[in-house]
């Protein structure tokens, strides 16, 4: 049985940052946790999420899955050129680090 369009899987390219403004928010947990994955299969040590500012909810919301995420060593607001408190630099663990 096919999937309706917008139920399709979408493939993106595993970069050193992801901007969330085009995924709804019920899927970011699980965005998140793919993207993490594969980033850290990748060898990076360092990736950008980009959640925006709006409410805050959003950010909040994503900050709070990453800290229970054991992959992750720190987090920070991204510098103003790269949007500060509208995005989030996660430093990753080495992939084989416990």
């Amino acid at each position: 049985m096919s999937r309706p369009e917008d139920e399709q899987p979408v493939s993106i390219p595993i970069e050193d940052f992801l901007d969330l403004h085009f995924f709804p928010p019920k899927e970011v947990r699980l965005l998140i946790d793919e993207y993490l994955f594969q980033c850290q299969e990748k060898g990076f040590q360092r990736v950008r999420l980009i959640h925006g500012r709006g409410t805050g909810s959003l950010r909040q919301m994503v900050r709070a899955h990453l800290a229970k995420d054991p992959r992750v060593l720190k987090l920070k607001d991204a510098p103003p050129e790269a949007g500060g408190w509208g995005a989030t630099v996660v430093y990753l663990k080495p992939k084989f680090s416990r």
